[in-house]
């Protein structure tokens, strides 16, 4: 995905700019073209997608992640790739966007339902996590520990069914 955006090459400075933008289209490609038009056959089932990439709170989300790794461990890629670098990343993303979507009822509204939620707080968790070893790998593990999280905040995922697609992944890492 990564190679047909290609944010990289102009904003080759700004990690979080290009991963978001990576981001961005991978919700739009797969999750409102195909999981909503091909396979569900409307756009009701994807419109958690759309907060990917529709404002700038995953950048803000991911800003502060980017911020957080480069403090504590000195840099990007600095951190020891194991699950005490998901633990400690993870949750602390995790729980800063779940303390903005407290503080601003607006944003709590703007993104409904829990799925948008859930893939906002996930995704800046994952990339974060992502940043600090250098590995998509333990980034990935730090997305589900965001699903999870969020689902002991707020009591769930999403509405009806969307639990499942949004917790499926987590034995797989």
């Amino acid at each position: 995905m990564a190679d047909i955006c290609q944010s990289s090459r102009v904003n080759a400075d700004d990690p979080v700019r290009s991963t978001s933008d990576v981001v961005a289209l991978g919700a739009a490609l797969y999750d409102q073209i195909w999981l909503g038009s091909y396979m569900s056959g409307g756009v009701g089932f994807t419109q958690y997608a759309t907060a990917a990439y529709t404002d700038d709170v995953l950048d803000d989300f991911t800003y502060y992640g980017k911020d957080y790794v480069e403090d504590k461990y000195g840099g990007l890629t600095e951190a020891p790739n194991n699950m005490d670098t998901v633990l400690d990343v993870g949750s602390e993303v995790s729980f800063y966007a779940l303390e903005q979507y407290e503080e601003y009822p607006a944003l709590l509204e703007t993104h409904f339902g829990g799925s948008q939620r859930a893939s906002v707080i996930s995704a800046a968790a994952g990339c974060s996590t992502a940043f600090a070893t250098g590995n998509a790998q333990t980034g990935l593990s730090a997305w589900y520990l965001g699903m999870y999280l969020h689902k002991e905040q707020h009591s769930r995922l999403g509405f009806y069914g969307y639990d499942l697609q949004d917790q499926c992944g987590a034995a797989n890492v």
